[in-house]
């Protein structure tokens, strides 16, 4: 089962997909959001697709894929959680999570197109699992208790403003992440206890050329540390989204070019779907 947001931007419809159908949730829930999650929506979802009380949602195939959670109240970022993308960065592999945030106004549909900041020569992209919190959580007693909070998984492009970052933000890294549209998020939502996130391949193309290929289970922390981590920092509700790190192969390492008008990024994450997104600099002046 994936859950998804269909239609124009400010308009989308909850979705569910199963076996290859497209069903409308309308009759469940208004949207996918966290007081949808916090009440069980995952398990009303399954139950009313057993029963068949979901109408067929016609026309899916032809409506624009939003992303699959609306507006996070929060999107909570991790930095340099692969080693070797830390090596590509200049960095050692850090001992406790790098935490940074990025405005939950940067989350967009996976296939809508991103805006190149103006003045911006260092625009980058990075594929990440994103993790979407089920219920309110706060300081957990252990990692074992973590994933219980973990509604599901979807996929996220953290795109970055390395300049912004790396030198205008004088440490903290949320000035080069927080341009319009700088988190593609989606297709879908999958529920936590449909994948196992410590081993699924993330990937990314820029106009159709390989650029990273690796594995969740090359993460430094994983999920459940993370979230438990985490919690005895924030509080995290229903509905937060957890960016969990890009492996190597971005434009940072100074093996690629750095994104420019009309570049296509495509990411993707097995189990979840697949992203493929323009890069502009003319949209949004």
């Amino acid at each position: 089962m994936h859950l998804l947001r269909l239609g124009p931007a400010g308009q989308e419809i909850p979705a569910a997909t199963q076996d290859g159908t497209t069903y409308d949730l309308r009759p469940l829930t208004a949207d996918v959001d966290g007081a949808f999650l916090a009440s069980d929506g995952l398990a009303r979802t399954r139950a009313a697709l057993a029963a068949g009380g979901l109408p067929v949602l016609e026309g899916a195939d032809s409506l624009r894929r939003g992303s699959p959670v609306a507006r996070p109240p929060a999107v909570i970022c991790i930095g340099q959680n692969y080693a070797a993308h830390a090596a590509e960065s200049g960095a050692q592999p850090p001992s406790t999570p790098i935490v940074f945030l990025k405005h939950p106004n940067t989350v967009v549909g996976p296939d809508d197109t991103v805006p190149i900041p103006p003045g911006s020569a260092r625009t980058d992209w990075e594929v990440e699992l994103g993790v979407v919190v089920g219920r309110r959580t706060s300081r957990l007693a252990s990692p074992d208790e973590a994933l219980a909070h973990v509604a599901g998984y979807t996929v996220v492009d953290d795109v970055s403003e390395r300049a912004w970052q790396l030198e205008d933000s004088l440490g903290q890294w949320s000035k080069g992440k927080c341009g319009p549209a700088f988190a593609p998020t989606g297709p879908a939502l999958v529920p936590a206890d449909e994948l196992d996130a410590g081993d699924l391949r993330l990937r990314s193309w820029v106009n159709g050329e390989v650029r990273q290929d690796s594995w969740t289970s090359d993460m430094i922390f994983d999920v459940a540390f993370l979230v438990h981590h985490l919690s005895h920092y924030m509080t995290l509700e229903p509905g937060d989204l957890i960016c969990t790190g890009t492996p190597q192969g971005v434009a940072l390492s100074g093996r690629f070019p750095y994104l420019d008008d009309g570049d296509v990024v495509e990411i993707e994450i097995e189990g979840i779907g697949r992203q493929r997104h323009v890069f502009s600099r003319d949209v949004g002046r």
